[in-house]
């Protein structure tokens, strides 16, 4: 058992799940992973009490833990296998690379807020999730470990970085919200050849922004 992770903790993870299948998620894989990581040791300490709410929540650095739910969803558009290696854009509090670390992927992940990025690197690995970290400019990825099986962006992106969507392999699959500030369209390119892809769009979701550049604290 994760330290301070209680029967009753477990409990709310459950109940936690059972509204996500109630909201259409059916990945079993997605619902395990959910229903495994404690959610509550990635939020403030005031916020304990709403860690099972499907909320999102202040995390510092005028970022957000996404809902579970928009947690599920990217995840399950993502369709992870096993030793997937997967591109996470903004590492944010770890929580959506916990739970992709949790069905056995691979996972690479870039934050551009130094502050956030020296939190998780410590706090990740404390409670049994290694994913590899990187500090830099999300809108770049990570060419020199290219090609990815999936990408995940976490943040509202208002155009497709095309840095991105060449590090993905063929047959691979990139999951972005893509809009304005207030509204994006979630977005999935299916990478088909060398110079096609095909899109498929999931709704309207609320991110907090994708921002060029780094952030030194």
């Amino acid at each position: 058992m994760v330290r301070n992770d209680t029967l009753r903790h477990q409990g709310m993870r459950k109940r936690l799940v059972d509204g996500l299948k109630i909201k259409g998620i059916k990945d079993s894989a997605v619902l395990e992973a959910i229903g495994t990581v404690p959610r509550h040791l990635f939020m403030e300490s005031m916020f304990i009490n709403f860690a099972y709410k499907d909320q999102a929540f202040p995390i510092g650095a005028g970022q957000t833990i996404s809902q579970p739910y928009t947690v599920a969803f990217q995840t399950q558009l993502l369709e992870i296998n096993k030793n997937d290696k997967v591109l996470e854009v903004g590492t944010g509090s770890g929580y959506q690379a916990a739970v992709l670390l949790e069905m056995g992927a691979k996972v690479f992940t870039i934050e551009r807020q130094k502050e956030l990025f020296a939190k998780v690197q410590h706090f990740l690995p404390e409670i049994g999730y290694t994913p590899a970290f990187f500090f830099g400019d999300g809108y770049k990825g990570l060419p020199d470990f290219a090609p990815f099986d999936k990408i995940i962006v976490t943040a509202g992106a208002p155009s497709v970085p095309e840095d991105l969507t060449g590090q993905l392999k063929i047959g691979g699959r990139m999951v972005i919200p893509v809009g304005n500030d207030r509204k994006q369209v979630m977005k999935v390119f299916i990478r088909i050849s060398e110079t096609e892809f095909k899109t498929e769009k999931h709704g309207n979701f609320v991110f907090v922004p994708l921002l060029k550049g780094t952030v030194n604290f």
